[in-house]
């Protein structure tokens, strides 16, 4: 079930959730387009009304195609971006009261991507019912069958060189069939029923064969194959079978016009069709037949007799029905585009918490795990702010502590969003809070409509959790590692080392032994809008309990080289590190945690191998901060990362020059 769950929460699946929604609209446009096409021709000639049709059914994969392509999320997608990432923002959710927004199309944003599976189970059965359909015509070639009178194949010859058709074809009696069919491209075959050909004048066998031939001619067994893609891909709609329908009947018609501009006996050949509907074919029409399409319209089309008044409305059913699923799939797709989805959980149906959204929303291959980075500072403490804050909102700060401030900066500090922030600070009665905090825990209710609550329910338990197992001198859920918990939910895996010591190495921390201080690894198989096996590491460099979140192996290395006091300044290494981790993502890191309380001054410099400028990042870190990392998208190719850090209180410099590759 996880399995399912992670591929379902993978852009691929989005895409073509969005897509197969998409196509509701775009399918009936087309089927729309080409029955005015049609009503425009009038009585056109048969190839162009044909022509018309195939247009029309090429025109539904190229459109779906388009669509998935569109709907992917680019190879560049990604944008620089810092760890922590803020939550996504909802502007539909600022509404203090009565904010309906939209809670069909935003489920219908959910569900989208569990729409897939049934998609390709559907896909599976059609294509598999297509398989049996070949393998029971390749069976009517080899099985029961024998060759025709040398009259008969001598017939047929003369009838090729008439129609200008270079490719042989064999001419088969069979007893397994009931009327007479065309098999294959490259050998074509003609079956014809055993006793067809002694039981109807000779001209009327001509005429069968003549029409046959046509479609080897025209080589309506591509396009067939064509039309079995289709309709295998996009089964669901039904405008798809209608075309298909009116490719299958124009087909038949554009033969019949090549039977009666060689023979001339347009009765003579309708009487021939109509001694064949006693025996119909009846195969699904992986081959093509001669009594293919509605048989009694072409009959009637023949002997240039209007077709019944009753067919009427029938032939006009599905342009209206193609009319009516086109307003309605415009409206809900339109809909459900404009609508965020809310924010999903991870994992069980009771691990529902939000997933903060990262641009970059692909999952990482399993080639190395990702890790995920710390900010340049320790977890965020909403009472203590990193970076000065304006006027208005350190008066906020200074206000004595209430049950909704508390609310807000406390048990609602990692999934409120921005927009929901400023929007409860801006209420002023209690009875509008009351209201704004209702409505925010309604807004993340998975099940609306129920007593209970799941996703509150399982908030507040993981910041129990929190503050039970992870608390040091601050409480549990103001940690690193408590915020991931409350954010992500329990991870999947957790290797821990709680103790320290020795610990030996992997090649890619450049292996060998070393002592280590106490440390947690947590693995998360799938995470949303981050990725797959994301693995976060957590250390505690002061021995005292307090875990920080980290992506520098080497924080977690007791015996990890520092520069002694006499070393020049200009010699110092920053340690800076890059790791590639596909998709043109590539993560900068450098440790800071050597400087203590002191301010840091970062410069980050991209160039290509040629010297050419590709990005620069500047920053001021206000320690103790353990690290400092960006994450940057770039194209495939070579480049060189040269890092400079500056002590602002000591002025000592330390610097780095690393070389590596983006694939």
């Amino acid at each position: 079930m996880r399995f399912l769950e992670a591929c379902i929460h993978t852009p691929l699946a989005k895409a073509l959730g969005w897509s197969l929604m998409h196509f509701l609209w775009e399918g009936a446009l087309v089927a729309l387009a080409l029955a005015v096409m049609l009503f425009l021709c009038g009585p056109a000639p048969a190839r162009l009304r044909y022509a018309l049709c195939c247009l029309a059914m090429l025109a539904m994969p190229v459109a779906f195609g388009l669509t998935l392509a569109v709907t992917l999320p680019g190879p560049h997608a990604a944008a620089v971006v810092a760890w922590p990432p803020r939550a996504p923002e909802s502007t539909g959710d600022l509404q203090v009261a009565g904010s309906g927004s939209g809670p069909l199309a935003e489920r219908l944003c959910e569900a989208l991507p569990w729409v897939v599976p049934f998609w390709m189970a559907g896909v599976l059965v059609f294509y598999l019912r297509s398989l049996g359909g070949w393998m029971a015509v390749e069976r009517l070639r080899r099985t029961g069958v024998c060759a025709a009178p040398g009259e008969w194949q001598e017939r047929l010859h003369r009838l090729r060189d008439r129609l200008h058709l270079s490719t042989q074809v064999v001419l088969l009696e069979s007893c397994l069939i009931d009327v007479p069919v065309a098999i294959g491209f490259l050998r074509p075959t003609i079956l014809m029923p055993v006793g067809l050909l002694m039981g109807l004048s000779t001209e009327q066998v001509e005429s069968i064969l003549i029409h046959e031939l046509a479609h080897i001619r025209r080589r309506d067994y591509l396009v067939n194959l064509l039309q079995k893609f289709v309709e295998c891909v996009l089964f669901y709609h039904p405008a798809v079978w209608w075309v298909s329908g009116l490719v299958r009947a124009e087909r038949e018609n554009c033969c019949d016009d090549v039977v009666v501009k060689l023979n001339g006996d347009a009765r003579g050949y309708a009487a021939a069709l109509a001694t064949l509907e006693k025996n119909r074919w009846s195969a699904g029409e992986p081959a093509l037949a001669v009594t293919g399409g509605s048989l009694m319209k072409r009959i009637h089309r023949l002997i240039q007799q209007p077709t019944q008044q009753p067919e009427r409305p029938r032939r006009a059913a599905a342009p209206v029905f193609a009319v009516g699923l086109l307003v309605v799939s415009l409206g809900v797709a339109v809909g459900g585009w404009q609508t965020r989805t809310l924010p999903d959980g991870r994992g069980s149906a009771t691990s529902t918490a939000p997933v903060p959204a990262i641009p970059a929303e692909r999952p990482q291959t399993r080639k190395p795990p990702a890790t995920l980075v710390a900010q340049a500072r320790p977890a965020q403490n909403p009472s203590t702010p990193a970076q000065a804050k304006p006027a208005e909102e350190e008066k906020l700060d200074t206000e004595p502590v209430t049950p909704y401030r508390k609310w807000m900066n406390e048990d609602v500090a990692y999934i409120i969003t921005d927009a929901e922030r400023a929007a409860f600070k801006n209420l002023q009665t209690d009875e509008e809070r009351e209201h704004f905090i209702e409505q925010f825990w309604l807004r993340r209710d998975p099940t609306p409509g129920t007593p209970e609550n799941e996703f509150k329910e399982e908030h507040y338990r993981r910041i129990a959790y929190a503050n039970e197992h992870f608390a040091s001198k601050i409480p549990g859920w103001k940690t690193d590692r408590g915020r991931i918990y409350i954010t992500y939910g329990p991870p999947d895996e957790i290797e821990s080392h709680r103790s320290g010591g020795a610990y030996q190495r992997p090649a890619a921390e450049g292996g060998g032994t070393t002592s280590t201080f106490p440390f947690e690894q947590w693995r998360y198989r799938y995470i949303e809008g981050i990725g797959a096996n994301i693995i976060i590491e957590f250390v505690d460099p002061t021995m005292s309990g307090e875990y920080r979140m980290t992506m520098d192996p080497s924080e977690k290395d007791a015996l990890r080289f520092v520069a002694p006091p006499s070393l020049p300044a200009a010699a110092v290494k920053a340690g800076a590190t890059v790791q590639v981790l596909g998709n043109g993502a590539a993560l900068l890191a450098v440790p800071l945690s050597g400087y203590g309380n002191h301010t840091v001054n970062v410069l980050f410099r991209i160039t290509s191998t040629t010297g050419r400028p590709v990005a620069n990042f500047e920053d001021s870190v206000p320690g103790p901060a353990p690290s400092y990392t960006r994450f940057v998208s770039l194209p495939a190719g070579a480049y060189r990362f040269a890092v400079t850090l500056k002590d602002v209180t000591t002025g000592v410099l330390a610097k780095d020059d690393l070389s590596f590759e983006v694939k």
